[in-house]
């Protein structure tokens, strides 16, 4: 007699994988999409510490215009002369986790930033929807 599974065995075995994988697959692909949520609203408070330091080193906020790359090189040496040699940021311009940039809006010095989330377009809902900086500072 020879040792071994039978074919029905082995069915109610896939059967079985194929349901805990449809039960388990949907939450975590949802996670992920909330952890990224999540890093964004992390990486924003990063970069307002830094449009922060900014603001004291030169006593205003870069304008809308001169965006997130006034924190990597001095965008006008005559208007900011207090600008520290190596910049805010490490040299590299942010990312979201969608590897999108982020976009910088002064708005009379509030300031607010802006990820397009997922599709990296403007507007959009659920994994696709835009992520401010104001909302993160609400939760």
């Amino acid at each position: 007699m020879k040792k071994g599974f039978s074919l029905i065995e082995i069915m109610i075995v896939i059967i079985i994988l194929g349901l805990l994988a449809g039960l388990v697959l949907p939450n975590l692909l949802g996670q992920s999409e909330e952890a990224k949520k999540k890093i964004v609203c992390i990486q924003m408070q990063s970069i307002n510490d830094a449009f922060k330091n900014f603001k004291l080193q030169n006593g205003i906020y870069p304008s809308t215009e001169e965006g997130m790359d006034a924190l990597i090189s001095n965008p006008d040496e005559e208007k900011y002369k207090s600008y520290p040699d190596g910049g805010f940021l490490d040299g590299t311009k942010p990312l979201d986790p969608w590897k999108n940039p982020y976009i910088y809006i002064n708005n009379d010095g509030e300031i607010d930033m802006i990820s397009l989330g997922a599709d990296g377009k403007e507007g959009g809902s659920k994994e696709s929807a835009d992520i401010s900086f104001s909302t993160c500072k609400a939760k």
